[in-house]
């Protein structure tokens, strides 16, 4: 499973979860869009179909691409990126990423890719990931019943359905 960061130089490169995915060879940093597979998973908060098991396929062909930028600085990250066709928005979650504990939806980079990996069936991956960070595994505990109910949700309308009765 092919992991890719788009990186654009925003945050502390002590507390960045993708330069450490890159020191352990889970994940490969690219520093332009065009070094992104094309037909890669795009994970972008605004996109409108929520990550599915759907997106096995895809993801195991093409890639899984996160954007590693600021929060604050989102909206101009992911403009760049319109282009790309197989955009997805990561359903309802909990960070627990010191910077941003408890702050729907601010994931971290590592916790986007741990969701994706879990809702697709790569444990072995999520277990990898999951060990990198003392507050990792914290991740999938809080989470837990919300990644089980997106896993076993058939597409990404059941996982949207669920989520409207959840709230």
């Amino acid at each position: 499973m092919r992991l890719i960061v788009y990186h654009v130089n925003q945050d502390d490169p002590k507390k960045c979860t993708a330069r450490k995915m890159e020191r352990f060879g889970l994940a490969k940093i690219v520093r332009k869009v065009d070094r992104i597979p094309r037909k890669a998973i795009i994970l972008n908060p605004f996109a409108r179909i929520p990550f599915s098991r759907l997106d096995r396929e895809i993801s195991s062909r093409f890639g899984i691409a996160a954007i590693d930028c600021s929060w604050k600085e989102v909206e101009r990250a992911f403009s760049k990126l319109s282009r790309f066709p197989n955009q997805r928005s990561l359903p309802f979650l909990i960070p627990v990423n010191p910077i941003n504990f408890g702050r729907p939806p601010k994931l971290s980079t590592l916790e986007a890719f741990i969701a994706c990996l879990y809702i697709i069936g790569e444990d072995q991956l999520v277990e990898r990931l999951s060990g990198l960070y003392k507050w990792s595994p914290h991740f999938l505990e809080i989470n837990r019943e919300l990644l089980d109910t997106y896993r076993n949700s058939k597409n990404p309308e059941e996982i949207l359905e669920k989520l409207e009765r959840f709230f």
